[in-house]
């Protein structure tokens, strides 16, 4: 999906209004969060917290690679 998106004032701030099918592929709705990162392509916006997302990668890793230990311990 390519889409322009105008800044406007809102106050003293300014903002951009997102197109409801933007809000759809993000899974976002009005008064949720949206996390801006850098990355080396440019910015990148999301629903979900970059921080929480990495954390959540190592967990699973950790559970695929102890797997058999953390069974014997849920017993």
């Amino acid at each position: 999906m390519n889409a322009s998106l105008k800044i406007t004032k809102i106050g003293n701030s300014a903002g951009v209004v997102l197109p409801k099918e933007l809000l759809a592929k993000l899974r976002a709705g009005v008064g949720d969060t949206l996390y801006v990162s850098e990355t080396p392509e440019g910015i990148r916006i999301t629903a979900a917290d970059p921080a929480f997302e990495a954390k959540m990668a190592l967990a699973e890793q950790i559970m695929r690679e102890d797997r058999d230990i953390l069974r014997v311990l849920a017993k």
